[in-house]
């Protein structure tokens, strides 16, 4: 590989990232740049090689983080149906309409043409929604989970495109992949054996590459589709959280491979531009169609506009759609061209978009609210939080020692808050007062009732975004009381502290001292430790 493919990807990568934006957009300016130095896709086989196993490294990923009953949960499948056929409906007259205004790139297509289309331009980016979630920490949140099972049903859609453009029957061995959850013992028996290391790295390679990209193209699948199926087999385990964050930096690097060939496609002229950026207006017509339907659903109107705006670009899939409909001749070839332009000017326009959708929320929120079917999402519902005495904001390892730690030294209600259902279940099981809710919600807070007697709040979420923001709505709620948080970093802390926060616990400098404690307690006599002192 040519040491300028990197050093420019660096660099683009790198301005984007000051001015605010994600990297992502940067690789996707250098890989236009690398097009008119004369670097061609076709001369790059590794690079889209490395692009494939970014796309296939996603889903695996995906997988490992799904819980597949979230995908029979009416506001994803119904509501990701539902848009799919309006998106056409509206889309299709769109086209048409721009088309006798003289577009010349639309006058010459017929209807199946513009409805093949309407279908690429309806998928939402999977990569560009992710990459937000995970930079916001929002993965797991209600609005993210619904985006996300949003985006896996597109992607099966995609997949199931693909797998009939192909014109070829998958084989009949393929019914036998319907045994895989057979073999689940035996894998998860194996996943129990590989450690910690690079074994736990390469498993996961294997599981993506071998047992589901491969296996699933030698049976006439689609590979993607079969590094999904094996990351949500594996999603049970105990270690699935472990073997996503090791293989989390292999597929971030190729991703960076994914966003340059887009740019390699070629070099539209000034005609594409301008359609690319009218295709871009369909957007917003995309993100209104999901807050409308995402509230026929009973999501809160704020639940609805982040998961939509969180939707609201077009898709690496339709980019596949059009270059597998060139391919085969359904669609002229420049098109390909024009969705891939149309594709980074959405990521331009959801970027933003994504940064500041807290203030639209706010600008509209009254209109907005006038949308919502009551009652409310059962996961969407406000919370009440009666009148406890400590509040602990994250139910992890963490937050639930410091519940049994204050439970046993203090008197009054605890109350804990956690956002995922199922750890909220866990904990009433062991008896501990656990409610769902999301600190990192705006909502969550302002329809929090007043607790007079609250003395004291531990934060103990994961993300230092999520306790800096609780803090911040503290401070509206003219809380009182004490606030104690947890961090990993020294300049987390630092900032915490600024933001009012009266102790901050950092993990990874009292694990020394914490690990001394427990020495001395359990294994030095009493006698001992006087004389040392």
């Amino acid at each position: 590989m040519e040491p300028a493919i990197l050093i420019i990807t660096l660099i683009c990568g790198m301005l984007v990232s000051r001015i605010g934006l994600p990297p992502l957009i940067g690789y996707l300016v250098a890989g236009f740049v690398l097009f008119v130095m004369g670097i061609e896709k076709e001369s790059m086989p590794l690079l889209q090689e490395l692009a494939n196993l970014g796309v296939t490294l996603l889903l695996f990923a995906i997988g490992l983080k799904l819980d597949i009953r979230s995908l029979f949960k009416a506001e994803v499948w119904a509501g990701s149906s539902v848009h799919l056929m309006l998106s056409i409906l509206i889309f299709v007259p769109v086209l048409k309409i721009l088309g006798l205004l003289g577009l010349s790139q639309l006058t010459s297509l017929g209807i199946e043409q513009l409805t093949l289309l309407a279908f690429a331009l309806s998928f939402s980016s999977t990569v560009f929604a992710v990459k937000v979630l995970e930079d916001k920490g929002d993965m797991q949140s209600l609005y993210g989970r619904v985006a996300i099972g949003i985006l896996i049903m597109q992607d099966i859609f995609a997949v199931l495109f693909l797998t009939i453009s192909k014109g070829d029957v998958p084989s009949v061995w393929a019914f036998a992949l319907l045994l895989l959850p057979l073999a689940k013992p035996l894998i998860y028996k194996a996943f129990d054996r590989v450690g910690h290391g690079e074994l736990l790295v390469l498993f996961g390679l294997v599981m993506a590459l071998v047992v589901g990209a491969w296996l699933f193209e030698s049976l006439g699948l689609k590979p993607d589709l079969g590094a999904l199926v094996i990351g949500i087999l594996l999603a049970g385990h105990k270690k699935a959280s472990e073997l996503a964050k090791s293989l989390f930096y292999f597929k971030e690097l190729f991703l960076v491979a994914f966003f340059l060939t887009i740019g390699l496609n070629g070099l539209p002229t000034v005609s594409d531009i301008v359609l690319a950026a009218l295709l871009v207006l369909l957007v917003p017509l995309k993100i209104l169609l999901f807050v409308y339907i995402l509230t026929r659903f009973k999501l809160r109107s704020r639940t609805s506009m982040l998961g939509s705006f969180n939707l609201g670009n077009f898709s690496e899939f339709g980019l596949i759609v059009a270059a597998v409909a060139t391919s085969k001749g359904w669609l002229p070839s420049h098109w390909l061209v024009i969705i891939a332009v149309a594709l980074s000017f959405s990521f331009l326009l959801a970027a933003p978009l994504n940064a500041t959708v807290g203030s639209i929320y706010q600008r509209f929120q009254q209109r907005l609210v006038r949308l919502e079917k009551r009652p409310l999402h059962p996961e969407d519902r406000p919370i009440s939080i009666g009148n406890p005495r400590f509040l602990i904001l994250g139910m992890g390892r963490i937050g639930s020692g410091a519940y049994d730690e204050l439970r046993a030294r203090f008197d009054g209600e605890i109350l804990g808050i956690e956002h995922k259902q199922d750890l909220v279940d866990l904990h009433r099981a062991k008896g501990r007062n656990v409610v769902q809710g999301d600190a990192s919600d705006t909502d969550f807070w302002e329809k929090l009732d007043k607790a007079p007697n609250l003395e004291l709040v531990l934060l103990a979420m994961p993300h230092h975004a999520g306790n800096l923001f609780a803090v911040e709505q503290l401070k509206k709620l003219n809380y009182q009381g004490k606030l104690s948080a947890i961090v990993q970093y020294g300049e987390d802390g630092a900032s915490l502290r600024n933001s009012g926060v009266h102790s901050v616990y950092n993990l990874y400098e009292a694990a020394g001292a914490g690990f001394v404690d427990h020495v001395v307690h359990e294994l030095l006599p009493d006698s001992e430790t006087k004389t040392a002192a």
